[in-house]
């Protein structure tokens, strides 16, 4: 992941009928920040007419949401901002792109767009999409595609030579907002005069803009450590930033997405943020799936690590804003640990949290 000159292009997000829910998690990453794109519209005939930024927290952020790819291409023309791109902005279980998601592609290729899918099945190697693609000038690019082996990186231990304070964002379920946090911390430490860099992990952080990371779960596992690795040289290397924040991926028990394993290990933390919501009584998408309770779920952290969760991030699905400081106050009582909700109250007290454990590292030669 490196950067290019941005944004690349005016982007469409599709996200039909799942704007809104954790199988829209990539459109609202994209409705929320990017540096790859200009974002010009989001397709959701469920949300056709709101604003996407009032749809998704209440607050307006320019982008309509339309009904379909025609819709959103002439609204954008409109406006005197004619899209280049159709970002695919589905995180459905599996990867896989829908039918009703296809018969959009084909019409965004149609139409010239440039397409770029971030799930596991690679348009680019189906015959008729490549086809049109070839036809109207257009390029699909599959985020998830792997490097070839040849270019993987293999663990080595070069990670110990790093400066940088890591510190992991994980996360008690899939689909939690670990993303969104890592990034509005990584904001927050730039603003308090620390250089931050994010290690993203997922397809998502890297359609945002990330410079540095891998799409975690398109590489053989083998690989895995070493590019987690190799990212946070490559950024130390180049930016010697004094904190590098590592995105997490799914979370340590859920049965489907288990993650966290692989930044614990290779990515050498120093301390884990957990995000969690505390309305979820079972994983994402799989009834009868309880959640681990949260103080298992830092037990587990800390003896598979041996590094600190030094804070709880508080996802407030489910919850009126009134209802977040108890919950907060519940979640200290239990666990012993401070509880912020970054989205309500920003993330300068887990900078606060973070700072002194930042400082008794030392700079180590970072900027």
């Amino acid at each position: 992941m490196s950067e290019g000159s941005w944004p690349e292009g005016r982007a469409i997000v599709y996200c039909e009928g799942a704007f809104g829910t954790p199988y829209g998690k990539t459109a609202h990453g994209l409705v929320r920040r990017t540096a790859r794109y200009e974002i010009v519209a989001v397709v959701d005939p469920d949300l056709a007419g709101r604003d996407a930024g009032q749809a998704l927290e209440g607050r307006p952020r320019g982008i309509p949401v339309v009904a379909d790819i025609d819709g959103a291409v002439a609204d954008a023309r409109a406006h005197g901002r004619p899209a280049t791109h159709l970002v695919i902005g589905l995180a459905p279980d599996g990867g896989r792109l829908p039918p009703e998601g296809r018969e959009a592609v084909r019409r965004a290729l149609s139409l010239g767009l440039d397409v770029d899918s971030g799930l596991h099945d690679f348009l680019g190697e189906d015959p008729e999409l490549a086809a049109l693609a070839a036809e109207h000038g257009a390029r699909i690019r599959d985020v998830r595609r792997p490097p070839p082996r040849s270019e993987l990186h293999f663990f080595s231990g070069a990670i110990e030579k790093v400066g940088s304070f890591r510190v992991a964002l994980l996360g008690t379920d899939s689909a939690v907002g670990k993303r969104t946090t890592a990034w509005l911390l990584v904001d927050a430490l730039r603003e308090a005069a620390l250089s931050a860099e994010l290690i993203g992990t997922g397809q998502t952080a890297w359609m945002q803009g990330a410079r540095y990371g891998l799409v975690l779960d398109s590489i053989v596992s083998d690989f895995v450590s070493g590019e987690i690795e190799h990212a946070v040289c490559r950024a130390w290397e180049e930016q010697r930033p004094r904190v590098l924040v590592l995105e997490g991926q799914g979370s340590l028990m859920n049965p489907a997405y288990p993650g966290g394993f692989e930044l614990l290990a290779a990515g050498r933390p120093h301390a884990v943020v957990l995000q969690h919501a505390p309305r979820r009584l079972e994983y994402d998408g799989f009834p009868g799936y309880a959640l681990h309770p949260l103080p298992r779920q830092i037990q587990a952290i800390e003896i598979i690590s041996n590094v600190p969760v030094v804070a709880v991030t508080l996802n407030h699905e489910g919850m009126d804003p009134d209802e977040v400081p108890d919950a907060c106050r519940t979640i200290e009582e239990q666990v012993g640990l401070p509880a912020v909700d970054v989205l309500l109250e920003g993330a300068g007290r887990l900078v606060d949290i973070l700072r002194p454990l930042i400082e008794a590292h030392g700079d180590a030669g970072a900027k």
